[in-house]
């Protein structure tokens, strides 16, 4: 009777699409660096709405000054980076709006970033935004959504979190 008291502590976590578009493997992207899984894994998306929304609860715990990527941090240490195309450094935050900043408590589905897809298109190399786990020792298993297109707020991951 007393342990309907403790709470449960699942090892499961969703991560819901921040953008709206069309699935890219991980592997796919033009860039060696994610292609590599050198940052992480995950999966990208090839852009097909102007927003990034938070995909879960948590806190901003980076922002690219450039303001074409950041990353959050939810309650069960997951680390996700939101990385906005390739090579977008260059454009020197051209293109995109923030709406957050470092340290905020974000909700899913909140409104982070506005991207000019259009602009950012003709000035480089790629639109693909990898959306990737940072911190992969916590992670046990990724099970990607198996959808060729996901709006944002569907489920794009579901993460096993290592036993603790």
């Amino acid at each position: 009777m007393f342990n309907m008291f403790k709470k449960e502590i699942s090892n499961e976590v969703v991560i819901k699409s921040p953008i709206t578009g069309k699935i890219v493997k991980i592997e796919d992207v033009p860039d060696k660096v994610f292609s590599g899984k050198l940052v992480g894994d995950g999966v990208a998306i090839l852009p097909d709405g102007e927003f990034v929304y938070a995909p879960f609860d948590g806190e901003i715990v980076q922002i690219a000054p450039q303001k074409y990527a950041l990353g959050l941090r939810n309650k069960q240490n997951v680390e996700i980076l939101i990385h906005l195309g390739i090579d977008t450094v260059n454009l020197k935050g051209e293109g995109f709006e923030v709406y957050v900043s470092k340290s905020q408590k974000v909700k899913t589905g909140d409104k982070l970033i506005k991207a000019d897809w259009p602009f950012i298109s003709k000035n480089v190399k790629s639109t693909i935004s990898p959306i990737v786990i940072t911190n992969m020792e916590v992670v046990k298993e990724i099970k990607i959504t198996e959808a060729e297109y996901v709006n944002a707020g569907d489920d794009l991951f579901t993460i096993i979190l290592n036993d603790r």
